[in-house]
């Protein structure tokens, strides 16, 4: 899940075999910003993502997509706008919210902000109901964000056991999560099989709050349908949201590069097939990660699939 991968590590050492900081890994995001060559090389990517769009018989405004994301960086995908926005292509049905941690919420959390988490809220607005995805860091900020926009939590989505994800220690720091939040909601938290035990260990959640899913279950907030997807390697149990032409990918998969698989419980074999699962998935389909490990928050599938090396060096396409 990190930056400056090497295409023939991949095929030998196995996904995401290294680590970086997560502070060295916002200074890559800002040298990424600024430096001129760098600049240049967004610049033709915006207009090769243009291109793509054109031969699919989309523009660029009826795409939702723009040239700068709102968090200010070059971005090549739909920014993260409010909810229903007309531009985001969204029905008066759907809630679909996008936070960055350390920014949009846990601004004073510097793991907050070194982890660059995104959280995703996934909902039906008419019934003013909506489930978290992985809500760590901050839960009762994100319970307010959700009510300023006239919505209550009525579930957790988690994508894996991880505590940067979920809660619970990591590197000697004490992140709150879902347990946090259960003191506040009283509500159901969906994860997959196999990911029950990981998630009680790390996350300190009974249980009797876990709703255990397989591959294909399908969750209901209002009128609004969520597909869980079990895509495993990064964890036993990571799981992908699948919601009105929106993956939510967790560490599965993100814009550049995927989940590592040299952490307890992951598997390279799995993700390597977990990766092939995806990459069946269609182009339009808007592919939203766990964290910001790029300039942009999000792409389309067609174009995460052209340019994403794992792509190349994994499934081989």
């Amino acid at each position: 899940m990190l930056l400056g991968w090497d295409m023939e590590e991949c095929a030998t050492r196995g996904v995401d075999d290294q680590s970086v900081a997560g502070l060295e890994r916002r200074r890559e995001f800002w040298r990424h910003h600024t430096d001129p060559v760098t600049a240049e090389h967004d610049a033709l990517a915006w207009f090769e993502i243009a291109e793509w769009l054109a031969d699919h018989g989309l523009t660029v405004a009826g795409a939702g997509i723009c040239a700068w994301g709102s968090h200010g960086a070059p971005a090549y995908a739909r920014g993260m706008a409010p909810p229903n926005d007309s531009a985001s292509g969204t029905d008066d049905t759907l809630y679909f919210r996008q936070f960055l941690s350390g920014q949009d919420f846990a601004t004073r959390d510097q793991m907050a902000v070194q982890m660059v988490n995104f959280v995703y809220a996934i909902g039906d607005r008419s019934a003013g109901e909506c489930v978290l995805v992985d809500p760590a860091y901050d839960p009762s900020g994100l319970i307010d964000l959700l009510a300023a926009d006239g919505m209550t939590v009525t579930g957790v989505l988690a994508t894996h056991y991880h505590a940067d994800h979920i809660g619970g220690d990591i590197m000697g720091h004490n992140i709150v999560g879902v347990s946090d939040l259960l003191e506040q909601v009283s509500c159901p938290v969906h994860v997959q099989a196999d990911e029950v035990p990981w998630v009680s260990r790390t996350s300190g959640v009974s249980g009797n709050d876990l709703v255990s899913h397989r591959s294909g279950d399908v969750i209901m907030v209002g009128d609004v349908e969520i597909e869980l997807i079990h895509t495993p390697g990064h964890t036993p149990g990571s799981q992908c949201f699948l919601v009105d032409r929106r993956l939510v990918a967790g560490d599965t998969l993100f814009l550049d590069g995927c989940g590592r698989t040299d952490l307890p419980g992951s598997d390279h074999a799995q993700m390597i097939e977990s990766l092939r699962r995806l990459s069946t998935f269609d182009d339009d389909i808007m592919l939203f990660p766990g964290h910001r490990y790029s300039p942009a928050p999000s792409a389309p599938m067609g174009v995460v699939k052209s340019s994403n090396y794992v792509f190349d060096a994994i499934v081989g396409n």
